[in-house]
C-alpha cells in the first residue's frame, strides 16, 4: 500500500513547534498501538526527519486484539514506518491495568518514544492524587525526547491522523470503567470542567510542571544525605530525610508507599529496630546504620 498524501507542511510545522522529538536524522523506536496518539507519534516523528521503528505489543487480552495487530502493520505500511509486532502474554485478575502497562514497557525497547498528550498528563496527576502521591509522583511524567507530544492535545492527534487519511484504532478497553484511568478521563474531568466553567487540562499539566521544579530541587538537596546513617537522618529536616529514605528504597522507578516510609522512619528514630515495607522487604538498624533485606 503506498504512503497517504501529505500533511500541508504548514500545519505539521505548527505541531512540531510544540514537540520535544530529537534531531532529525536520529534512529528512534516508537510504541504504537494504532491509536490517534501513537498514530500521530509516527506522523509527526517522520516528519521531524527520525528514523523511526514503530513497535506493536499484543497482549492477547482480547479476541480482537490479533486484528487490530494487523491493523497496526498496515498503518505503519501507510506511513512507510517499519514496525515490529511484539506479542507477551497477560493473565486476567487483579490490577489487569497495571500489569499489562508493565508488559508492554518490558517489551518495548528501552527510550522508546510514546504519544502521551497533555490529556493524558492531566489525568496521570489525578490518577496519582487519588492514590496518595506526594511531589514526585504528581510532577506525573516528565517531558523531554521520549514524551515529545506532552504540549499536544488529544483531539490534536485526532486531527493529524485524519488530515493523513488514517483512521485510528479503537480501542474497546479505553471505556472499560472498571479501569480508573477511562472514569477519571470520562466522568472526573467533564466534571471539573463543569464545576470550573474552564478546561482544567492546562491547569493540571501546569500544576505538574510546577511540581516538577519542586521535586528537582529537592532532589538536589537530598544528595549529600546518606539514607543509610541513622544519625544524618535525624539531623535534617523531616521531609528531606524522608525523601532520602524514599530514594534509596526506591526500586524499578516505584517508591514504597507512605505507610512503609512511616515505618522505616520509626526505625531511624529509634521507636523500632526493624519493620517491613512494601515489597516484602525488611529495613533494620545496627550501630546506627540502616540496612535494606530482601531486594
Amino acid at each position: 500500500m503506498g504512503v497517504a498524501s501529505a500533511t500541508p507542511s504548514s500545519e505539521i510545522d505548527e505541531f512540531l513547534s510544540r514537540c520535544t522529538f530529537p534531531d532529525a536524522g536520529t534512529k528512534v523506536d516508537c510504541a504504537f498501538s494504532g491509536g490517534a496518539d501513537s498514530t500521530a507519534l509516527l506522523i509527526l516523528a517522520t516528519a521531524a526527519g527520525l528514523h523511526a521503528t514503530a513497535h506493536h505489543v499484543d497482549h492477547g487480552l482480547r479476541p480482537e486484539s490479533s486484528t487490530e495487530a494487523n491493523r497496526a502493520q498496515v498503518i505503519a505500511e501507510q506511513l512507510g514506518v517499519a514496525i515490529v509486532v511484539h506479542r507477551v502474554d497477560v493473565d486476567p485478575g487483579p490490577n489487569l491495568e497495571a500489569r499489562a502497562r508493565k508488559a508492554r514497557f518490558a517489551a518495548l525497547p528501552a527510550g522508546s518514544l510514546t504519544g502521551h498528550t497533555a490529556d493524558d498528563q492531566a489525568e496521570t496527576v489525578l490518577i496519582r492524587l487519588l492514590r496518595g502521591a506526594g511531589v514526585t509522583g504528581l510532577a506525573a511524567i516528565p517531558p523531554g525526547p521520549t514524551h515529545p507530544l506532552l504540549a499536544l492535545r488529544r483531539h490534536e492527534t485526532v486531527a493529524i491522523c485524519a488530515t493523513r487519511g488514517i483512521e485510528p484504532i479503537i480501542d474497546p478497553s479505553n471505556s472499560d470503567p472498571a479501569m480508573w484511568r477511562n472514569r477519571v478521563r470520562h466522568e472526573l474531568i467533564p466534571l471539573m470542567t463543569e464545576i470550573a466553567g474552564r478546561d482544567p487540562v492546562p491547569v493540571l499539566a501546569r500544576t505538574a510542571d510546577l511540581l516538577r521544579d519542586d521535586d528537582e530541587l529537592l532532589n538536589g538537596l537530598v544528595r549529600s544525605i546518606d539514607p543509610t546513617d541513622a544519625r544524618q537522618l535525624r539531623a535534617v529536616e523531616p521531609a528531606l530525610a524522608r525523601r532520602a529514605l524514599r530514594q534509596w528504597l526506591t526500586v524499578d522507578g516505584y517508591p514504597p508507599d507512605a505507610a512503609s516510609i512511616d515505618r522505616v522512619f520509626a526505625v531511624v528514630s529509634g521507636e523500632a529496630i526493624a519493620c517491613e515495607i512494601s515489597g516484602g522487604r525488611r529495613v533494620s538498624r545496627s550501630d546506627q546504620r540502616l540496612r535494606v533485606e530482601g531486594d
